[in-house]
């Protein structure tokens, strides 16, 4: 039980968040629903065709369809007041990809997968909606830039198998990961923590 609210509320934060992208970019509501539909489920769709879960979890079970639906209803009913968060992307997002990496580890260990796959599958859960979400509204997917973004992803995967060796409840290991994640997020960007780049600029001959 536990586990499926945190799928639903990882659902309802990327669909938030990509119904506020795709209305930054005047999207129409079909558009605005396609973005919210692919940033919620594109990355448990490829998680799901990797580990041979087939047909995946959205085609099996209407409750993703309604929710999403439902978050597509409510951003865009109160996009007015959220827009008046001037961090509300940036929050849903964060929100999302802490839910969505335990949710992929979760996954991965259902699979009877080593725990370095475990924490890859959650990394790609996380982030690979927001991948397709950014390239469909032409913009560089930032899991490719210098942001702490899947490394926090990571972190939060190597922290649920750290906490899962205390001994305390299951549930409690699941919500230690998904904080790790946020707090890893959230200070990065304050204190601009970033990853080196390899781009360095050339001397002007």
């Amino acid at each position: 039980m536990f586990f499926q609210v945190i799928d639903i509320l990882g659902t309802i934060a990327f669909a938030i968040s990509g119904v506020l992208i795709a209305m930054e970019k005047k999207l129409d509501l079909f558009g605005v629903f396609i973005i919210a539909f692919v940033t919620s489920i594109g990355g448990g769709t490829l998680r799901d065709l990797l580990i041979g879960n087939n047909p995946v979890g959205w085609m099996q079970d209407l409750t993703y369809i309604i929710v999403i639906s439902s978050s597509v209803v409510f951003a865009i009913l109160f996009v007015k007041y959220l827009k008046y968060l001037r961090k509300s992307l940036f929050l849903f997002d964060t929100i999302g990809i802490g839910l969505y990496t335990v949710v992929g580890i979760e996954k991965g260990m259902q699979a009877e997968l080593m725990p370095v796959i475990c924490i890859a599958l959650g990394t790609m859960t996380a982030s690979f909606g927001g991948v397709i979400r950014d390239i469909l509204c032409n913009e560089i997917p930032v899991i490719f830039r210098k942001e702490i973004y899947a490394t926090a992803c990571i972190l939060g995967g190597m922290s649920f198998y750290l906490f899962d060796l205390l001994p305390i409840v299951d549930a409690y290991a699941n919500i230690g990961a998904i904080l790790v994640v946020i707090i890893v997020r959230l200070l990065a960007v304050k204190y601009n923590i970033t990853l080196p780049s390899l781009y360095t600029n050339q001397e002007k001959s």
